[in-house]
């Protein structure tokens, strides 16, 4: 049995809440440029010209990539031979979220009632996610979610008769309706099988996967690759104004489902897909 302070785990949420926030993935910057190298629509290159420049500001000055810095959504992966000791994890995780946006100047974007609003004052409560693995270690990513491309996200309950087509159907209909609402271009994580709400949050790990990376199942491979080219056929483009690059990447993950349903959720992610991780 391994024992972490969870004072260890304050200091680590905090450290990545500001790097996520000031430095985008090598990955993501990679398939920015990629896409730039591919237009040829002046308004297109312009773009993400634009948006090259912007995180290349904020990686050179330390400053953040968007104003909206996002809602912190924390994932724990927890070995189950740890034993965490000297407080509260869960207040932990809020503590270095409270330290890292107030530290790195970050916008506080969350409010205390969805109906009755009113901002917290210090962007906690994380959106914390738990599960325990094997071992003795604690990976934890922090992935700081924009509301222009969450609100562009759905799920549906498929029943099995759908097929394959229903849920590519219904991939291509999510794009289209966000058209450039979520600033595109966008990553597109797509979550299939478990549960209603096992099916968001697959959707919602699909964007923390590198851009790439292909799922290990070659359907699934094939997949990505054959949606991400149907999307970019849609024309929508770099912030809306039209040209090949709708999306920069599109991730799927999947699970067991029961014999009477296909979920399928789709979250939607700007071009400013931000997550840091470390292991502890």
């Amino acid at each position: 049995m391994r024992e972490i302070e969870v004072s260890q785990i304050t200091d680590i949420v905090e450290k990545l809440c500001i790097a996520a926030n000031e430095h985008l993935p090598e990955d993501v910057k990679c398939a920015i440029r990629t896409c730039r190298a591919s237009e040829d629509g002046e308004i297109a290159k312009g773009i993400l010209d634009n948006i090259i420049e912007n995180f290349e500001i904020a990686d050179n000055e330390c400053v953040p990539i968007c104003q909206d810095t996002g809602m912190a959504c924390v994932f724990l992966e927890i070995g189950q031979d740890v034993h965490f000791v000297g407080g509260d994890l869960t207040e932990a995780v809020n503590e270095g979220v409270r330290r890292g946006y107030d530290k790195g100047y970050l916008r506080k974007s969350v409010v205390k009632d969805p109906v009755r609003r009113g901002n917290t004052g210090d962007n906690t409560p994380a959106m914390l996610y738990t599960e325990i693995v094997p071992g003795e270690q604690v990976k934890i990513t922090v992935g700081p979610k924009g509301f222009g491309s969450e609100n562009m996200s759905q799920i549906r309950m498929f029943k099995p008769s759908a097929g394959l087509q229903g849920i590519k159907d219904f991939i291509l209909e999510v794009v289209e309706t966000a058209g450039p609402n979520p600033c595109p271009p966008m990553v597109v994580g797509v979550g299939i099988g478990g549960t209603f709400d096992k099916a968001a949050l697959l959707a919602k790990k699909a964007l923390m996967r590198p851009l790439d990376s292909s799922n290990p199942d070659p359907f699934y491979a094939d997949l990505e690759k054959e949606m991400l080219e149907k999307v970019n056929q849609l024309g929508i483009g770099p912030q809306g104004f039209g040209g090949k690059t709708t999306a920069i990447g599109l991730n799927i993950e999947t699970m067991p489902t029961h014999i009477a349903g296909m979920p399928c959720a789709v979250n939607i992610n700007c071009h400013v897909t931000r997550h840091k991780t470390e292991v502890l």
